[in-house]
């Protein structure tokens, strides 16, 4: 698939006999079609340092990979179906076409209610994040543990994967961001190497668990009952981590938004339900990852502005970038 398939499957597809009239949105990764009730998921043809979406098969492994993992927390997610492509006709689901590529169906959520969303307007209320704490601690609670060793020399390689965006984020933001990437990376080498029995202890305690692995407002709608949605798929090592990874992703993308306050109570809700950070080891770790996260954001970001042609575009990735990195800079320099 590419954006102009997208855009003819997006106006003119097919779904159980009625038409999509959907409109497309895109991320780095992926395409997802919104029609009136339904979210339709599809995985750029891409392979990057992290994933590889490049064929057909890859395509429908992560797929079929995604929906099982989102359902553990999410009602949403429906099936997998194939597209397929007749002549000038765009399907969604079973039928004799020939098969282009692979979509996970879900139920299409109101927009408004998309967490971060309501943070740009203000309107994420403090009940509201002690719910969600409570949804993410009982989900903690009872992931799976993951005994697998701490591996510091491919936490280090995914810390310092934003090496590769410095020479854009340079050319596009100016040399003092990149010597944040710079300065970070440093810091982070450090950190993993003067903390090895640290991680390693957190893994005995059993703090490293199958979990959502992406954890942030984007990810997530405030209902009443909070859904949480779009874990990582493509790569165990992303989303089988530690809790305090997890959390920090959601407190670090509180503070990006301007709402330290609001980072400070989910971390003591969640806290109450599931203790995890206790001693000021763990505080540091928690400020770890935060960076890290950070770091990934500022990456996403950065990756994003680069493929993107229109400007507008670009300038509000460029600017997300822009702010990940100084939010990185603050981490670095506690």
């Amino acid at each position: 698939m590419n954006d102009l398939n997208i855009h003819a499957l997006s106006q003119t597809g097919i779904f159980k006999g009625q038409p999509l009239y959907g409109t497309p949105e895109e991320t780095h990764i992926s395409w997802v079609i919104l029609s009136k009730k339904m979210a339709f998921k599809i995985k750029k043809p891409v392979k990057l340092s992290f994933l590889d979406f490049s064929t057909l098969a890859k395509r429908k492994k992560y797929c079929e990979i995604e929906l099982r993992l989102n359902q553990r927390f999410s009602a949403i997610y429906l099936a997998v179906l194939p597209v397929r492509h007749q002549k000038n006709e765009w399907f969604i689901g079973e039928g004799n076409a020939t098969i282009v590529d692979y979509a996970i169906v879900m139920k299409r959520m109101l927009p408004s209610k998309r967490m971060d969303k309501l943070l740009v307007k203000g309107k994420v209320l403090q009940e509201q994040i002690i719910a969600l704490a409570k949804e993410v601690a009982d989900f903690h609670t009872y992931a799976k543990v993951i005994h697998s060793p701490f591996d510091q020399d491919e936490s280090r390689r995914t810390f310092n994967d934003i090496e590769n965006a410095g020479t854009y984020v340079k050319e596009n933001l100016g040399q003092s961001f990149q010597n944040i990437i710079t300065l970070a990376i440093q810091w982070s080498d450090h950190f993993l190497a003067t903390n090895k029995l640290l991680f390693a202890q957190r893994i005995r305690e059993g703090f490293k668990r199958d979990l959502h692995g992406d954890l942030h407002s984007g990810n997530i709608f405030l209902y009443k009952k909070p859904v949480i949605f779009d874990c990582i798929e493509f790569n165990n090592d992303f989303r089988q981590i530690d809790v305090i990874s997890e959390i920090a992703f959601l407190c670090m993308d509180l503070e990006a938004f301007g709402y330290p306050e609001l980072s400070d109570i989910f971390l003591t809700a969640y806290s109450d339900h599931f203790p995890c950070i206790i001693t000021s080891a763990d505080q540091q770790l928690l400020t770890y990852y935060k960076c890290m996260r950070a770091n990934i954001r500022a990456k996403v970001h950065a990756i994003s502005a680069g493929q993107t042609i229109e400007g507008k575009v670009r300038d509000v990735h460029l600017a997300a970038a822009r702010n990940y990195l100084t939010l990185i800079k603050t981490y670095i320099e506690k």
